[in-house]
């Protein structure tokens, strides 16, 4: 029987790229998005893929929406914390509810969508989760204080929760990917976007197929002796 899995955030960029490498490695996969009906109909009519609606920050929506897929879906074994806003400003300019809205979207939907899973995954003792941080949560960036303490705040997250699941047959690591041309980048200013690429060593933006087939390993049966781990796909902008 296939695993099931869901992927937060997936039916655009680089969540929907992740859905659909789950998917041709055999897994069903129920990807959640938030508020873009129009573009969530047309993901499940090109892909197939059932899209379920639900705000990943509130946490009773996310208990209800994992359990009506399991109703539909079966037991979920693969979840990918992947959904993720943006609320850009210098700390001067920086509103109290622009930071909430970014730590309880990008961390608390992380601590949401385990909360749902994490019990069945290791009763069952298998799981496989995968929360998507970012190369800004490792080296910091200019004006995203909110966004950088809540990506930094999923490796550790991720390296405590590894901790709790492992005896279970549950793994539990993050993909830390760098500047990914995707809409989100695609709305930075030419000449910013410019500079950037400047700065990464391959010389190129990376493609949301190759941070997917980096979650489809972790994912896989092969990935099952690799836990709390980060896995930098950054075209070698940063590392350490």
């Amino acid at each position: 029987m296939a695993r099931v899995g869901i992927v937060t955030g997936g039916t655009r960029g680089i969540g929907e790229a992740i859905s659909l490498a789950l998917k041709e490695a055999g897994v069903t996969v129920a990807a959640t998005y938030a508020g873009n009906d129009a573009r969530a109909r047309e993901f499940t009519e090109r892909t197939g893929i059932a899209a379920y609606k639900w705000d990943v920050a509130d946490h009773a929506a996310c208990l209800a929406g994992c359990a009506k897929v399991v109703e539909e879906l079966g037991p979920v074994d693969i979840l990918v914390n992947n959904a993720g806003i943006t609320r850009d400003g210098t700390i001067l300019k920086m509103t109290y509810e622009m930071w909430k809205e970014v730590m309880d979207t990008n961390l608390g939907g992380c601590f949401n969508m385990a909360k749902a899973v994490f019990p069945g995954m290791r009763e069952r003792k298998w799981g496989r989760i995968v929360n998507i941080g970012s190369i800004n949560g490792q080296a910091g960036q200019y004006g995203q204080v909110n966004y950088a303490a809540a990506k930094s705040g999923i490796h550790g997250f991720t390296k405590a929760l590894a901790q709790e699941g492992a005896r279970a047959g549950v793994t539990v690591n993050a993909i830390a990917p760098g500047y990914i041309d995707t809409d989100m980048v695609a709305a930075v200013p030419a000449d910013v976007l410019e500079k950037i690429v400047a700065k990464i060593p391959v010389g190129r933006l990376g493609q949301a197929h190759e941070i997917a087939r980096g979650v489809a390993f972790l994912c896989s049966e092969d990935g099952g002796f690799v836990t709390g781990s980060t896995l930098s796909i950054n075209g070698g902008q940063h590392m350490y």
